[in-house]
């Protein structure tokens, strides 16, 4: 029996649009969206910031020496935070009618200026009862041991915890620790899978 619900955050919970971002990037730099996403991708630095292993103060800073960035620090977390468009993947309605049945967690690789962002503007996120995230603990999915941070805070056994996410990788990450984990497609298959498993969302 199903006793605690584990969504993913981006891709799950909020959309992620990373073009997007980048091209509200390029505004403050002498470099096209593309170059930025190159120069990204040729560092470590998103990753040492979802593992918690730099500050947000000196990842702006980073990230500014990176891309020739000139903008401010507010103006540096609007366009770095563009990545989430404002729209949710998943009806707050549904997660209300979820939460008022079971304990639900989120399990997440984000840093520290994203998830605060995200926390002030998607209203989705007081259905959750906790969040367990990559800056905090110090490890990424699919790493088994940000799902057995999961478990331990979901207070039941891997096999009586359901989770989604959107990237095959982490679904396989969670079924080798004993969760019931499903790729998410979408809201709708969202409830199928959930009521294929005896959970109620009505």
């Amino acid at each position: 029996m199903i006793k605690t619900l584990i969504f993913d955050l981006g891709g799950v919970i909020v959309p992620l649009d990373f073009p997007r971002a980048f091209q509200e990037i390029s505004a403050f730099t002498p470099h096209s969206a593309g170059e930025i996403q190159r120069r990204l991708a040729a560092t470590d630095l998103y990753a040492r910031a979802e593992l918690g292993r730099i500050s947000p103060a000196d990842f702006m800073r980073e990230m500014s020496r990176q891309l020739d960035l000139s903008a401010d620090e507010a103006t540096f977390r609007r366009v770095w935070c563009s990545v989430f468009p404002p729209r949710t993947l998943i009806e707050d309605q549904l997660l209300e009618q979820l939460h008022n049945r079971y304990r639900i967690l989120m399990l997440s690789n984000t840093n520290a200026i994203h998830f605060e962002m995200i926390r002030e503007s998607y209203p989705i996120l007081r259905h959750f009862d906790g969040f367990v995230l990559s800056y905090e603990v110090g490890h990424m999915k699919p790493a088994p041991e940000i799902y057995r941070e999961a478990i331990r805070r979901a207070g039941c056994r891997p096999e009586e915890c359901f989770y989604t996410d959107d990237t095959a990788a982490n679904v396989e990450g969670a079924l080798r620790e004993g969760l019931d984990a499903v790729q998410f497609v979408s809201c709708e298959q969202l409830r199928v899978e959930l009521a294929a498993r005896g959970v109620s969302t009505a």
